[in-house]
């Protein structure tokens, strides 16, 4: 039976979006009641191409970027679907794999969001579940503690370095590249919150699925790969910036101004602490081009951290 609608938000990324919606044609069968792309006033000629080469898909011509979570909002408010797919353009999509997340949530009625396992295009795993964001997981993450400890869950940071994704396991986290939401449960907690334009919107809907009894369910048995980066590549630096504000404002929804305040100190502290070596790293002559420009992105994200200048 045809009740999974399944939303795509893209920008600017022809060759991503192309590949995604090729995937999901050859993999949804009849679970997919409809293919919704809301596209974010892409220049690159991605939204002819949906016309033209999938005209099956419902595309909504946005003559704005809105941002992620304003443009998904606008694909749930489309979809007609019993089960929401919420997929990021650059995802290639698996056999099976929406008719194995649709089955457990169909078998588990206190599931409101599940997500499949990612996979990268170099095959090796992409850590999509996560711990919700404390003081200490950020501090571990600040001071590079989740690198060198991973192997002890305390310090393992958000990203739970010390669990392979082998089993299927609440999380308290999913990645916002590849979800699957029963509609009931969406109903119940609310769309994207829309103050967030990208980033952080999908921490900010994972909680409140939590807050709201809502279970979220990591399965392995389901598999996707994500590129990465489909859009933020299109302007690194400024998407860089944008995480940060994206966190900030999440601190600031659900540990108030206090919190706001410490997360932003753990955040000079963590690019500071990556900044410095770089910086005589690159006076001796060490620095090699990726090194460049992850200095230049540690110093964008300082300047504005201390200052509020962009890039």
């Amino acid at each position: 039976m045809s009740n999974l609608s399944v939303i795509i938000v893209s920008w600017n990324a022809y060759h991503h979006l192309r590949n995604c919606l090729a995937s999901i044609r050859e993999t949804g069968g009849s679970l997919v009641r409809e293919v919704i792309v809301v596209d974010n006033a892409s220049t690159d000629g991605s939204p002819d191409m949906v016309a033209e080469r999938f005209p099956e898909a419902t595309l909504i011509r946005l003559g704005e970027n809105l941002g992620f979570a304003r443009a998904n909002n606008l694909g749930l408010k489309h979809a007609s679907g019993e089960l929401l797919a919420l997929v990021n353009s650059d995802v290639v999509v698996h056999e099976d794999c929406l008719q194995r997340l649709a089955a457990f949530l169909k078998g588990r009625k206190d599931v409101g969001l599940v997500g499949p396992k990612i996979l990268g295009q170099d095959g090796r795993l992409q850590r999509t579940c996560r711990r919700l964001p404390t003081l200490w997981n950020t501090t571990c993450r600040a001071l590079a503690l989740d690198n060198v400890l991973f192997r002890w869950p305390l310090f393992s940071g958000r990203e739970m370095r010390h669990w392979n994704h082998e089993n299927q396991a609440e999380v308290e986290v999913l990645s916002g590249c590849f979800w699957m939401a029963r509609r009931e449960a969406v109903h119940a907690v609310g769309n994207l919150d829309e103050r967030f334009f990208f980033y952080a919107e999908d921490v900010d809907w994972c909680k409140r699925f939590w807050d709201g009894g809502w279970k979220l369910v990591f399965v392995p048995e389901a598999t996707a790969t994500h590129a990465g980066g489909g859009s933020s590549s299109n302007a690194p630096l400024r998407y860089s910036i944008e995480l940060l504000r994206a966190n900030l404002a999440y601190w600031r929804k659900h540990h108030g101004f206090v919190g706001q305040c410490a997360y932003r100190l753990l955040a000079i502290a963590h690019h500071g602490l990556r900044l410095v070596p770089r910086i005589f790293a690159e006076a001796g002559g060490s620095t090699a081009r990726q090194g460049n420009g992850k200095l230049r992105e540690h110093a964008v994200c300082m300047r504005w951290l201390l200052t509020g200048r962009g890039v």
